[in-house]
């Protein structure tokens, strides 16, 4: 017999709706905003009131963004670079926390010690560059992989997920003969599907969006990452929209007035964070279905 509702429970549910709406305007308005204003017409968006749709819809903004040849190297470099550092780094990551959360480990502690104080205390960056550069890594592709090949704070999350699982698997596959890279690849990694997604996912996220390292040690155009042709693009909108407004007002000739009129740093700053963001977004629902899967599958193999 299903029970009636209450005034309290109606008023609870409306409570609980209202607040995920808002909760969903707030947290889609700012992307639907910076939507509408990569779309929109520069002169018009200077005037103020673009919301969650363009006035006057253009492509400008993104064409301005495409024309830059470096655009489609640096988007193969962002993408190499994001593929292997996840996978490179999934795996030097996941087999240290194995190796760590095994407590017969003989000077376990010490080890742990070890890996716990890099994450407290640096050697800065100017002793960093110097060791970068006596590795023979800048000006590299593999500066954006191999000193971000463990993540410290990831390892500490596997360890502790590696070492709640039952001792009885390993047991008995040792048992059986099996060697210890059998058991993390075919008992450990298949019943740790959750955190391994996880930190994938979160390396993952870290490649595609990091650009420091390529400030730093990278002076080659070519091996430039998305994020940094990106932003010198802004730059050069910002530098060629202040030219305009100086020459303007001086009332000087200069043939690129009007074609840099057409576009504006707001405009550009935004088609390029839709730019940066988009493939995230786009693949976002297909890794958050295998996501899903594998806290599933880990719930009932765990």
């Amino acid at each position: 017999m299903r029970s009636r509702k209450t005034f309290g429970d109606v008023m609870l549910v409306t409570l609980v709706w209202l607040s995920m709406i808002i909760m969903i305007v707030f947290t889609l308005y700012p992307f639907l905003n910076s939507l509408a204003i990569s779309l929109n017409n520069a002169d018009d968006t200077t005037r103020g009131g673009v919301t969650i749709y363009p006035r006057v819809f253009t492509l400008r903004n993104y064409q301005t963004i495409f024309a830059n040849q470096k655009v489609y190297s640096a988007y193969l470099i962002t993408i190499m670079r994001t593929v292997l550092g996840t996978i490179s780094g999934l795996f030097f990551t996941s087999t240290l926390a194995f190796g760590l959360s095994h407590k017969s480990l003989y000077g376990r502690k010490y080890y742990t010690m070890l890996c716990l104080i890099p994450m407290y205390f640096s050697g800065g960056l100017i002793p960093t560059y110097f060791l970068i550069r006596q590795l023979g890594l800048t000006n590299s592709f593999w500066v954006y992989v191999i000193p971000n090949l463990v993540n410290l704070w990831n390892m500490l999350l596997m360890r502790t997920y590696f070492a709640n699982t039952p001792d009885a698997l390993e047991e008995s596959a040792r048992i059986d003969g099996a060697s210890y890279l059998r058991i993390f690849f075919q008992i450990i990694l298949p019943i740790s599907t959750p955190i391994t997604a996880t930190i994938a996912l979160y390396i993952g996220v870290f490649h595609w969006n990091s650009w420091f390292d390529a400030a730093m040690y990278v002076n080659d155009q070519a091996l430039k990452p998305m994020q940094s042709v990106l932003m010198s693009i802004i730059n050069e909108s910002r530098f060629a929209e202040q030219i305009a407004a100086t020459a303007a007002g001086a009332s000087l000739d200069v043939s690129n007035i009007a074609r840099s009129n057409q576009t504006n740093v707001r405009s550009i700053t935004m088609a390029t964070m839709i730019v940066t963001i988009l493939p995230i977004v786009m693949m976002y629902p297909f890794i958050q279905r295998y996501f899903i899967k594998g806290i599933m599958i880990g719930s009932i193999k765990g």
